[in-house]
């Protein structure tokens, strides 16, 4: 059974690929642990985390932190961020989100905005000013790779409990788990693509042009055609077998095309979606002038795209309980 579909949708550019993910079993996500880091802290002390760089929709956020004594939590630009260690002074001014204060033990989330964003932890003893710059803490797992806004300098970083060569007044130990958001289950899925399938400018003629080979490789599989002709045309996808006898016995088509969902009658300029199922068989494109008389010596431009399966395709569930994967993004 084929099912025409709007064309709006066409507009919107994806990549190529999509994953079926409906009647297939979805794909499930979860938060998982990340790297994480212990760094300890004096008084005042700040810690330059992870630098997070989210695409132009942003990105959410997860992390678990552990400290002995209070700690302030906050997101900064990474530029702006890096450029307020070297000159501590603008601290004062230097805009933060997602900012929770007064933090010993917490989950801490925040939705970042569509730019590279730094984790800071600041210690809140003794600095009634948030200005108050007392220098950077000690990173005390440095085996543990965290992407930084800035390089060397970031924290001294030691390599193990009780090698570290500075001395802490009150050192104030904070545990960060980073986390990240993740398939769990079900996570290889088929992936499909769009083939072309005909492309082609032909003459003008009284005859029907019969494009054949197309067959679908799933469920749901979706056909995009395209035409575009000085004249009205009739374009149809029909059974292999009918569309052939079409070829000779012309005067067939309005019979085959009276149960056929997937055509366009009187068409010029048009692009259309069917879908189509294993049952179907193989299909072939027709296309024609409606009137076999006092036609132009002009082309006809013929598209035909179809979406099937690139990889992963020994997941496809039997005919009749695949997904439907109708309605995925075709590119232009």
């Amino acid at each position: 059974m084929c099912l025409k579909r709007a064309t709006l949708f066409l507009a919107v550019m994806f990549g190529p690929f999509c994953l079926l993910s409906a009647a297939q079993q979805q794909k499930i996500f979860d938060w998982r642990p990340a790297n994480d880091e212990s760094v300890r802290l004096d008084p005042a002390n700040y810690h330059s985390g992870r630098t997070y760089h989210p695409g132009p929709d942003g990105r959410n956020i997860h992390v678990d932190i552990h400290a002995e004594k209070p700690v302030t939590i906050s997101l900064a630009d990474a530029e702006a961020w890096n450029t307020a260690l070297q000159h501590p002074e603008s601290l004062a001014n230097l805009p933060q989100i997602c900012i929770q204060e007064h933090v010993v033990e917490a989950t801490y989330t925040c939705n970042l905005p569509p730019a590279a964003m730094t984790l800071v932890v600041r210690d809140e003893r003794n600095s009634p000013d948030a200005a108050v710059f007392a220098g950077l803490g000690a990173v005390l797992n440095g085996e543990n790779k965290v992407d930084r806004a800035i390089g060397t300098g970031v924290a001294t970083v030691l390599t193990g409990p009780g090698s570290a060569s500075r001395r802490f007044s009150a050192p104030n130990n904070v545990h960060i788990q980073y986390f990240s958001w993740t398939c769990v289950e079900n996570c290889i899925q088929p992936e499909f693509q769009w083939f072309s399938q005909i492309k082609e400018k032909y003459e003008l003629s009284s005859f029907l042009k019969v494009y054949g080979g197309f067959t679908p490789d799933h469920d749901k599989t979706e056909v995009s055609i395209k035409i575009k002709s000085p004249v009205p045309m009739v374009v149809a996808l029909l059974p292999s077998a009918v569309a052939n006898q079409l070829h000779s016995s012309p005067g067939n088509l309005e019979v085959a095309l009276e149960k056929n969902s997937c055509q366009q009658r009187g068409v010029q300029k048009l692009e259309f979606q069917c879908t189509f199922d294993l049952v179907d068989g193989p299909q072939s494109l027709i296309v024609g002038p409606e009137a076999t008389s006092g036609v132009p010596h002009k082309k006809a431009e013929v598209q035909m795209m179809a979406v099937k399966c690139a990889a992963n395709c020994y997941l496809i569930a039997p005919a009749g309980k695949t997904a439907d994967v109708a309605g995925m993004p075709k590119p232009e």
